[in-house]
């Protein structure tokens, strides 16, 4: 939750940017429902934010750099 309003995103942006549903984005901001890898990476990628700090394994926020596609 934090990341996302530091990025200045309401949850339906979010929801909009994932694909996930605005109501399990909100149980996982409260901490009631956990992520899925897949959940976890397309919100890494919508906040451009690590998926260790999502899972709070560290205290950098900046992503690694992104493989080329």
């Amino acid at each position: 939750k934090e990341l996302r309003n530091a990025k200045g995103l309401s949850q339906l942006q979010m929801q909009l940017l994932t694909g996930n549903n605005q109501s399990d984005d909100s149980k996982i901001e409260n901490g009631t429902r956990t992520l899925s890898f897949s959940q976890c990476k397309h919100i890494a990628l919508a906040l451009d934010a690590s998926m260790d700090d999502l899972a709070g394994l560290t205290d950098q926020p900046e992503p690694y750099p992104r493989a080329k596609q």
